[in-house]
């Protein structure tokens, strides 16, 4: 079950916990990455979600593997359409014989 905290996205870790701690800008890591600059920018302003793609660069270039980046993406996704389905309280879970 999830908990009553709002879903954080992993573009609010990106920003928070990479990019401002070690004065990085969404250019300099696009670049590193070789992806287009908005890809980052939009991440880290959260308006994109991270794909595949994205997660396994910023894995390998931060040192946190791809899992990290997917994890808290699929974390961000289940919250936030558990929100959105109030009838999901509604659903009996089957009871094993």
């Amino acid at each position: 079950m999830l908990g009553p905290n709002p879903p954080v996205h992993p573009g609010e870790i990106l920003r928070e916990e990479f990019l401002l701690p070690l004065a990085l800008t969404p250019y300099g890591v696009a670049r590193a990455l070789g992806v287009p600059r908005t890809r980052i920018e939009r991440l880290a302003r959260e308006e994109t979600p991270v794909t595949a793609d994205t997660a396994l660069r910023l894995g390998r270039y931060f040192g946190t593997g791809p899992e990290f980046w997917m994890n808290l993406q699929t974390n961000f996704d289940l919250a936030a359409t558990a929100a959105k389905l109030p009838e999901l309280a509604a659903i009996a879970p089957v009871r094993a014989a």
